[in-house]
């Protein structure tokens, strides 16, 4: 299947600045380091919507936080898997807590 362009112009709708880029992307720098030296360790994390989660944090990559939640169930039949890798995205976390 091909598809034709129309003579259709492009608006764009949203252009971040760069004064926002420049800190987001600092601030994605910054958790990706502190990820690496917390890798492996028990955390807490809460997003900017209230949501909460516990789990060993993973590491982080491309702007995505990886946190394995322990199976609650691990005799679920439907279920064989007995963790769960949650992807968080980095700029929509709050706190993230050290559970020692």
């Amino acid at each position: 299947m091909s598809m034709q362009m129309t003579g259709n112009t492009e608006h764009t709708l949203y252009q971040m600045n760069p004064e926002t880029m420049n800190g987001m992307k600092t601030m994605r720098e910054h958790m990706h380091h502190m990820c690496k030296q917390h890798q492996n360790q028990m955390v807490r994390v809460e997003t900017m919507d209230g949501d909460v989660f516990e789990g060993i944090l993973m590491g982080s990559e491309k702007g995505v936080l990886y946190l394995k939640q322990p199976g609650s169930d691990t005799s679920n039949r439907y279920n064989p898997y007995s963790d769960a890798i949650l992807a968080l995205v980095l700029f929509e976390l709050l706190v993230i807590t050290l559970l020692i």
